[in-house]
């Protein structure tokens, strides 16, 4: 999985949920229901891309939570500071990336 590509699919998301907003609300203020279904169909489009990238990253965020879970404690085991400490840090890492994309 990457992190970039799940950046841009979060952003275009966003661009269609935007724009299907604005095809809805000039629908609206124009008298055309196919417009403003249109719009909708599209705002929902959008949000579900975003909420699907989101997902993604939760799942490399509790890959890394996992990882470097068994790093730091392989690492306390066989008593190597170093790897106790990258351990943590990837642990820590994975859990910022879940608690941002929420």
């Amino acid at each position: 999985m990457d992190s970039a590509k799940n950046n841009q699919e979060r952003a275009e998301g966003k661009s269609e949920e935007w724009s299907g907003w604005a095809k809805d609300k000039i629908g609206g203020l124009i008298g055309n229901e196919q417009m403003q279904a249109e719009g909708k169909g599209e705002q929902l489009k959008g949000e579900a891309k975003q909420e699907h990238a989101k997902f993604k990253e939760r799942v490399i965020g509790t890959t890394e939570q996992i990882g470097g879970a068994i790093k730091k404690d392989v690492g306390k085991l066989i008593g190597n500071e170093q790897m106790e400490a990258e351990g943590k840090a990837t642990e820590l890492k994975g859990q910022a990336r879940e608690h941002v994309n929420k």
